[in-house]
């Protein structure tokens, strides 16, 4: 993104401040039901058919705790070096949003369920440490749509809807402790985290982390210094996103922060929002702090007071770590460290990975996911990992070329095909008749029309002018519609006109 004329290039911005970044990571949990009630949190129902007396806060209504929320947090926790409470309790946050049917949030305030952990995460080959703050357990608010304006947001909006499917849902809030020391890559090191925070809890099993529907989202939290003062005034961007978002969001608020601090100005503590189609954050709200929500402990719950034992079980069941999982795969399969790093900058690491444990060759799943994949992920303006076609999908692709029954240049009709929602490789390949023709009479019949369209061809071909077959392929490939190994058109072409080479 190139940085409009009142920003900092971030490079520069970089080279005159220390940025500090903190992340708040919220993420909703894959349980059946919500956190106080039995209401379904399936995605997508129509609004407002996901509620009751709980979750809508109605007078006399009692909530009762998940305890299947209780174990995934204590596993995110485990999984995030943290230290677990034994003895903790839920405390009600008083604000007043549309979406938010009691007025109050339960969630955990000073006794969370974890504490005092960390992430490793690499960036451009350095480990660079993590630390987490805390892991807390609270319940998802509704949603809120803003209908009648430009952009969905409330400034321009003629009226406001408010669905409750999603309030009461289990969230976990991951939060960082203030992570410095990132020099020129605060951005990078954003998105790794997000990115192997995200890998961490899919391993899990806790949650689906799709980003695109909200069961994971990131505060993005920056501020800069100069070297040797104390750290600056931060800003907290909500609700970002997307991998690629997050990167952005930290990158232009360096970059707003520096030109207002270059000017001798004063960045405010303030809520901000990301636009996606610029890149941009713009003024929110002036940033709450805790006393603003007065905390107090929640009356109608009993403190949580898990057992050592248990959670001590819960760790020795601890599925392997990805970082662990793709250092072995990784030494498995080969790959040198060239290609790993070529993986990791491209965000196709743990696809080509995922891949080849789906049943394709190592240097097929690399080619595909480096090459086609990466660009129509770039055209795009997505991450990889975001586009709509799975590991699974694109084994089946190459097994699908080795077996002859697609070309190379087939097969990326098949991915088009897959990108645009038309179904699996298989359903594709049937619906647009795809496949190599293999009847060597429909092969004899389009080698015999293209010699006898193009005599000239022939004609040399059969001189000794081998080169000139090239002509006659291309006809053959043109009435086969592409379908045509052209390597086996090439040889009974030659056989055709008694040449040997």
């Amino acid at each position: 993104m190139t940085a409009p004329a009142d920003l900092v290039p971030y490079a520069e911005a970089l080279q005159e401040f220390e940025p500090v970044i903190g992340l708040e990571t919220h993420v909703e949990l894959g349980t059946a039901s919500k956190m106080f009630c039995g209401c379904s949190t399936e995605f997508g129902a129509e609004p407002n058919t996901h509620t009751c007396p709980v979750c809508l806060g109605l007078p006399g209504a009692l909530p009762v705790v998940n305890a299947a929320a209780i174990e995934s947090t204590i596993r995110i926790g485990l999984a995030l070096h943290c230290d677990i409470a034994t003895w903790c309790r839920f405390a009600r946050k008083n604000y007043f949003y549309p979406d938010m049917p009691k007025n109050f949030q339960t969630s955990q305030y000073d006794e969370p369920l974890c504490t005092d952990g960390y992430l490793d995460v690499q960036v451009n080959g350095e480990t660079v440490r993590i630390p987490i703050e805390r892991v807390h357990l609270e319940e998802d608010t509704g949603k809120s749509l803003h209908v009648g304006g430009a952009t969905g947001r409330i400034h321009g909006a003629s009226h406001s809807l408010v669905d409750f499917n999603r309030a009461g849902i289990p969230l976990v809030e991951i939060v960082t402790k203030p992570v410095t020391g990132t020099g020129a890559m605060p951005a990078e090191v954003a998105k790794a985290y997000v990115t192997e925070l995200r890998d961490v809890l899919r391993g899990l099993g806790v949650s689906d982390v799709k980003m695109e529907q909200g069961s994971m989202r990131c505060d993005v939290n920056v501020s800069l210094n100069k070297p040797g003062e104390e750290w600056g005034t931060r800003s907290e961007t909500k609700n970002v996103n997307s991998l690629r978002s997050v990167e952005r969001a930290v990158r232009s608020e360096v970059e707003r922060q520096a030109v207002v601090l270059r000017d001798g100005g004063r960045i405010v503590q303030e809520t901000r929002h990301f636009h996606e189609d610029t890149g941009m954050s713009t003024s929110g709200r002036s940033k709450e702090e805790a006393t603003d929500y007065r905390y107090f402990p929640e009356p109608d719950l009993v403190p949580i007071a898990p057992d050592p034992a248990w959670v001590a079980s819960l760790k020795d069941a601890l599925p392997e770590a990805p970082s662990v999982q793709r250092k072995r795969l990784i030494d498995r399969l080969g790959l040198s460290a060239l290609d790993a790093e070529a993986m990791v900058n491209a965000g196709v690491l743990d696809l080509v990975l995922a891949t080849v444990t789906e049943g394709a060759p190592a240097a097929e799943a690399r080619n595909w996911w480096l090459g086609s994949l990466a660009q129509a992920a770039n055209s795009r303006g997505v991450e990889a990992s975001e586009l709509p076609i799975t590991p699974a999908a694109v084994a089946r692709l190459v097994a699908l070329v080795s077996a002859g029954d697609l070309t190379a240049g087939l097969a990326k009709q098949v991915v088009d095909g897959v990108l645009a929602g038309e179904g699996t490789p298989d359903e594709v390949v049937a619906a647009r008749g795809l496949k190599v023709v293999k009847d060597s009479g429909a092969l004899q019949a389009a080698v015999d029309a293209a010699i006898e369209a193009d005599g000239d061809a022939a004609q040399k071909v059969r001189d000794g002018k081998v080169q000139a077959v090239g002509a006659l392929v291309g006809a053959v490939m043109k009435a086969t519609r592409g379908q045509a190994d052209a390597a086996a058109a090439r040889a009974l072409i030659l056989t055709t006109l008694g040449v040997t080479e």
